[in-house]
C-alpha cells in the first residue's frame, strides 16, 4: 500500500481496487475501501511507534490537543513493517491535500456530508474523495469530535467511551515496556510470554499488568475496577489507575495474589490502609524488588 501511494502516485481508492483486484482482504476479511486504506497509511503502529496523550480533558470540558512535551511517544514499541522514511512520505502527502483548505471550507464540506449521509463516522469521511480525511480534522481541529461540535453535530453513540477505550488498549503495551525497563534498570531479567503478555521476573515470580479506568458514579464520585487474571494466577498484579480523564496516570497499585485471591477488586478514591498500603506513585517500589543483590553485599 505505502509504495503504492508514495512511489506510484495512486490515491487510496486505486490502492483499494488493486488489493481487490488481486483478492486480497482486511484483517476482517472484508473487500478494501477508500477508507480502510487511508487508516493503514495513518497508523503509526505500522512504523512501530506506540502513541499517546496526544488529546486530554477535564470533565465538562473540551478536549485539547496536548504540545509536543506532552505526548508520550514509545518508538520500535513494535515490529515495523514500514520504514520511517516512508511513512513520513505517505503521512506528508496526506497533510498535503488539507492545507489549502480553510477553517471554514473544511467545517462547511463535513456539514455539507452530514446532510448528504445524516451521519458521520471517521470511516465515512475517509471514504469520500472529496473529503479531507478524519486525521486531517483531528489534526486541525484538535479531535473529530470537537469537529463535529463546530457544525453542531452530537453523535448518537458515546464515542468519547470508545476513544477512551482505544487509548487504553494502546497504553497497556506502553505499561509493559515501563515495568520491562525499570526491571532491567534495577538489574534483573525478564522474560515476556508472547501470548498472555504475562512477565516472569529472574526466574522467581510472575507479573501481570492492567489498566483501571475511572468510572464515575451517579454521585459524580470515582471508582475503579481492577480485573486480576484468574487465568495466568501472576504473583504479583501491578494495577495501573488513571485519572478523571482517562488519559493520564494516577497511580499504581502492588497487589500480590496471595493477599488478593478474588478475580476483581472495586477501589475508591481513599480505601483505609488495608488496602492503600498497596498503592505507590510509581514504580520505584516494585523496582526495588526485581533488583539483584550480590551475595557478599547482604553478607
Amino acid at each position: 500500500m505505502y509504495r503504492l501511494f508514495v512511489d506510484a502516485h495512486l490515491n487510496e481508492k486505486q490502492i483499494a481496487m488493486v488489493l481487490n483486484d488481486e483478492s486480497k482482504l482486511t484483517d476482517l476479511g472484508r473487500p478494501w475501501t477508500r477508507g480502510t486504506v487511508h487508516q493503514v497509511l495513518t497508523n503509526e503502529k505500522y512504523v512501530g511507534h506506540n502513541v499517546f496523550n496526544r488529546v486530554s480533558f477535564k470533565l465538562k470540558e473540551h478536549r485539547v490537543r496536548n504540545p509536543p512535551d506532552q505526548i508520550v511517544r514509545t518508538e520500535n514499541a513494535f515490529e515495523p513493517l514500514i520504514d520511517s522514511h516512508t511513512f513520513g512520505l505517505a503521512a506528508a502527502l496526506i497533510a498535503a491535500r488539507s492545507q489549502r483548505l480553510s477553517d471554514n471550507e473544511m467545517l462547511q464540506r463535513l456539514a455539507n456530508l452530514l446532510r448528504e449521509t445524516s451521519t458521520l463516522t471517521a470511516l465515512i469521511i475517509d471514504e469520500r474523495d472529496d473529503m479531507p480525511s478524519s486525521s486531517a480534522y483531528s489534526s486541525r481541529f484538535g479531535s473529530l469530535l470537537r469537529a463535529y461540535e463546530l457544525i453542531g453535530y452530537s453523535p448518537q453513540r458515546d464515542y468519547r467511551y470508545i476513544e477512551t477505550n482505544r487509548f487504553l488498549r494502546t497504553l497497556h503495551p506502553a505499561q509493559i515496556t515501563a515495568v520491562i525497563q525499570a526491571i532491567e534498570i534495577a538489574g534483573g531479567s525478564v522474560q515476556v510470554d508472547p501470548a498472555s503478555e504475562l512477565l516472569c521476573v529472574n526466574g522467581e515470580f510472575t507479573v501481570s499488568v492492567v489498566i483501571a479506568r475511572c468510572l464515575t458514579t451517579e454521585g459524580g464520585t470515582s471508582r475503579w475496577k481492577i480485573r486480576f487474571d484468574a487465568g495466568l494466577r501472576p504473583d504479583i498484579t501491578i494495577a495501573v489507575r488513571m485519572r478523571e480523564n482517562n488519559r493520564e496516570l494516577l497511580d499504581y497499585y502492588l497487589l500480590p495474589r496471595v493477599d488478593f485471591p478474588v478475580e476483581r477488586l472495586r477501589i475508591a478514591p481513599a480505601n483505609g490502609v488495608y488496602l492503600d498500603a498497596y498503592r505507590v506513585d510509581t514504580l520505584d517500589a516494585f523496582q526495588s524488588l526485581s533488583a539483584r543483590v550480590p551475595v557478599r553485599r547482604t553478607a
